[in-house]
């Protein structure tokens, strides 16, 4: 197992699982495709690699984004917010970001909770 920059690691606010959320949005257009969360070895899997990698709280586990869909992420860059606690990870979307198969995790009139009305 390798280890995450050590100066890295040391900025980063974890919850109490030890985890970072992850908002991640597409390079070309600035939209979000969706929130998932990181580990220290997900973060430095993706840091060094460039491939999207995730921890999964359901399955206790590390995962690819792609690695079995072919729905690829490529990193572009991330980013560490004020608070240290959430990272903004810009990439290249290889087709749906959703596991529904929508383009991002908020598609869909179904999950508008409040917008804007036109006038």
């Amino acid at each position: 197992m390798s280890e995450l920059d050590p100066e890295i690691a040391r900025r980063l606010k974890r919850n109490r699982d030890g985890l970072v959320c992850a908002v991640v949005i597409e390079h070309s257009t600035s939209r979000v495709l969706m929130v998932a969360w990181m580990d220290d070895e997900a973060l430095h899997r993706t840091l060094t690699t460039r491939r999207a990698t995730y921890f999964s709280r359901s399955r206790g586990t590390l995962w690819v984004k792609g690695e079995t869909s072919g729905h690829t992420q490529h990193v572009r860059e991330v980013r560490l917010d004020c608070d240290a606690d959430t990272l903004l990870v810009r990439v290249d979307q290889t087709g749906p970001a959703c596991h529904t198969g929508s383009h991002t995790c908020f598609d869909g009139d179904e999950r508008v909770l409040l917008a804007d009305q036109e006038a």
